[in-house]
């Protein structure tokens, strides 16, 4: 029988982080005001709906500042964004006055905002709207597409997915080292490196791809865990080694070898090597607020690219 406990209905983190786990694409939903202006917001709530006639649909939040314009509006469009387009997602997703400044765009045959450089898109007649809860959702008739061979930009369990990108980083390489960052309700899946310290599973046998190694630091972790995205990429300088660590969910029971820690200021103090120190103090900050970036850089210094913004 499975167990369920009824008080996290009542906890809207513990839902968001459910809802989270499915991957979907990222969108961004355009149409013009009374004034003709154009206006959008990034939303990943989208769907293909029907064939015949073809609709889809989209949910905005009720909160939202476009809601009396979009709720009354006759058509709008929907942009599926491309890989390349996280910076337009972010955009798109903040309390921007002119998040149209930065883009490029034109209109579509239905008249509604159509991005450049998008995966695909949708114009759109407005079919129906539905109130749903917090949410309204907007079908759509599609009146005309579009679509482009660019790989399409994903979103899971609060970061971006870039499919291209990740499979070109993920090429076999000699000098690779692969790690995996196995969370549990925020806790971390912690070794003993041999020293005395801590560290987080890893290996340099990568003979089969980052993808193999992987998957041996899981099974040999002794609990079920899913291999998850890149949390971060970086050149060893002084090793001369490509770290690429793998942020991953892992189920309940007990590991084979080493602790689930909570990552406060003690346990950092255990940590020897400066890099993880820094990865793992970065995941503490990101956990909190549900987001999650990938580091790009060597041991030193480098960049978080994307933080995904709020939807």
């Amino acid at each position: 029988m499975i167990e369920f406990d009824p008080s996290t209905l009542d906890d809207p983190r513990a839902l968001r982080n459910a809802f989270g786990s499915f991957m979907t694409g990222v969108t961004v939903v355009t149409t013009h005001d009374d004034a003709g202006e154009p206006l959008g917001f990034t939303a990943n709530s989208f769907t293909s709906v029907s064939l015949d006639p073809p609709l889809v649909l989209v949910c905005l939040a009720n909160t939202s500042s476009n809601y009396e314009t979009f709720a009354a509006t006759r058509r709008f469009a929907i942009n599926i964004l491309s890989e390349a387009q996280i910076e337009v997602s972010n955009t798109f997703a903040r309390p921007v006055e002119d998040r149209f400044a930065t883009v490029d765009w034109q209109p579509g045959p239905h008249g509604s905002p159509i991005l450049d450089r998008v995966s695909a898109w949708f114009d759109c007649a407005m079919h129906k709207t539905v109130d749903a809860g917090d949410h309204l959702i907007l079908i759509g008739q599609v009146k005309a597409f579009d679509q482009d061979i660019a790989p399409g930009l994903g979103y899971a369990r609060g970061a971006y997915v870039t499919p291209a990108a990740e499979a070109r980083a993920l090429s076999k390489r000699s000098d690779m080292v692969v790690s995996a960052l196995i969370e549990r309700d925020g806790k971390i899946l912690l070794q003993d490196d041999g020293n005395g310290h801590l560290t987080i599973p890893k290996t340099d046998d990568v003979a089969g791809g980052a993808n193999a190694a992987l998957a041996q630091l899981i099974r040999e972790s002794g609990i079920h865990a899913e291999p998850g995205f890149i949390y971060s990429v970086f050149q060893d300088e002084a090793r001369k080694q490509q770290h690429i660590s793998f942020l991953c969910q892992a189920d309940s029971g007990d590991p084979a070898n080493g602790v689930f820690t909570e990552i406060t200021a003690s346990t950092l103090m255990d940590v020897s090597d400066p890099a993880l120190c820094t990865m793992l103090e970065r995941f503490a900050a990101e956990s909190q607020l549900g987001n999650f970036g990938v580091y790009y850089g060597n041991e030193v210094s480098g960049e978080v690219k994307p933080l995904s913004g709020r939807r």
